[in-house]
């Protein structure tokens, strides 16, 4: 089996990544490395990581990353509330708002429309968080806040079609079924609400917006946003709303909780600090395998493997530093890009005969030309952490 050690909880994952400071920050933390290592188990197969047991949040063991698609038990799992659990032959989807024809669609009719079969990847906002200093409010994703499906659905810009969108809207709004409240150390919610995001209209009517019904050839599993969940790819994760039962066409900005207060970054906008939604994926890429603090053999070949993904643009490069950022050589990318899914990227590695400790690095960068920063951008408060995260092994 492989088995996700943990990674490192330094002031150097928040901060800027040089090599110095990176290796002595490695060279402090003797105590941990030994607590930490992990030697693989081979008759267990690999499963979620609770994170969070009420709600449901589970993570995908990122170490175990061998397939394109992720399988459905081992796609993370992020819930805001507890999961609803809906009847699909009662189940209906209502459209209203600013449209000329109020809808409401049951499963049977939303499942005889023409539909769409395409792979896209799903990251949380958060994913990476445990590796911020000072710690975050949050759930404390490590690397496997990530995961890669085929999902099948009804375009969204069919439905709004069927509605007839009335001049002046400017965005659509996703309202799931799954409901409750907050306190501290969240921001307090007023009462109990229901999840919900919105997009701008016109990212709804993109062509690869699903209301989807099936992940990877299968009905949605219930923790997976069953029996219709919003995908919204090259979008983290937060914008594609699970059991969804409402979409609300609207000529105004939408400035609910999950919009405002939540998955939010700050941007400047001439001089003076603004709030904005997050929207579009970063470009990423993360090491599989090694896994943090693993022992590998001195002077043998180590094929190191990962993926990368970048939103709505698609991954050009990887590049790989096994000695801390001081050279960079490039990865080989399996396959050919396929828009909106990650890439997956091998690099063999010709192990140092000497032992030590080692700090690998990957950085993608995309068909736009934007590479992987290597310095987390703090106005990105506790989401988005795109910058690069150095992993730490041990050579013997």
């Amino acid at each position: 089996m492989l088995v996700t050690p943990p990674r490192t909880r330094s002031d150097r994952m928040g901060g800027t990544l040089d090599r110095r400071s990176l290796l002595q920050a490695a060279a402090s933390l003797p105590l941990l490395h030994a607590a930490a290592r992990v030697e693989p188990e081979p008759d267990r197969p690999p499963s979620l990581i609770v994170r969070q047991r009420h709600p449901e949040n589970l993570e995908f063991p990122f170490a175990s990353l061998d397939t394109f698609l992720t399988p459905n038990d081992l796609f993370y799992v992020r819930s805001h509330f507890d999961v609803p659990i809906i009847d699909r032959n009662r189940w209906r989807l209502s459209v209203g708002g600013d449209v000329e024809r109020p809808l409401e669609l049951s499963f049977e009719e939303l499942s005889r429309l023409p539909s769409t079969t395409a792979p896209a990847v799903l990251e949380c906002s958060g994913n990476g968080r445990d590796f911020l200093r000072p710690p975050q409010v949050g759930i404390r994703w490590e690397l496997g806040g990530v995961s890669n499906a085929e999902w099948t659905g009804v375009p969204l810009a069919a439905i709004l079609d069927r509605a007839g969108v009335k001049p002046g809207a400017i965005e659509v709004i996703l309202e799931g079924a799954d409901r409750g409240s907050y306190a501290e150390p969240n921001p307090r919610t007023p009462g109990v609400i229901p999840y919900a995001r919105s997009l701008p209209l016109e990212k709804a009517r993109r062509p690869e917006v699903l209301l989807a019904y099936r992940m990877n050839g299968s009905d949605l599993p219930p923790r997976h946003g069953h029996p219709v969940r919003a995908v919204v790819p090259g979008w983290y994760g937060m914008a594609s709303v699970k059991w969804l039962r409402r979409i609300i066409v609207t000529s105004r900005p939408f400035h609910g909780f999950f919009q405002t207060f939540m998955y939010t970054t700050w941007e400047d906008r001439g001089g003076s600090p603004s709030l904005v939604p997050v929207t579009e994926l970063q470009v990423k890429a993360q090491i599989a395998r090694p896994a943090a603090f693993e022992v590998i053999n001195a002077g043998k070949a180590y094929p190191m493997r990962g993926a990368a993904w970048a939103g709505e643009s698609r991954v050009a490069r990887v590049d790989v530093s096994v000695d801390g950022g001081s050279s960079w050589k490039p990865a080989r990318l399996a396959g050919e890009p396929v828009p909106f899914a990650w890439r997956l990227w091998e690099f063999d590695w010709k192990v140092p005969e000497g032992p030590g400790k080692y700090v690998l690095m990957a950085r993608a960068t995309d068909d736009r030309g934007r590479s992987q920063p290597m310095e987390r951008d703090p106005s990105r408060r506790d989401a988005v952490v795109s910058h690069v995260l150095p992993t730490e092994i041990e050579v013997r």
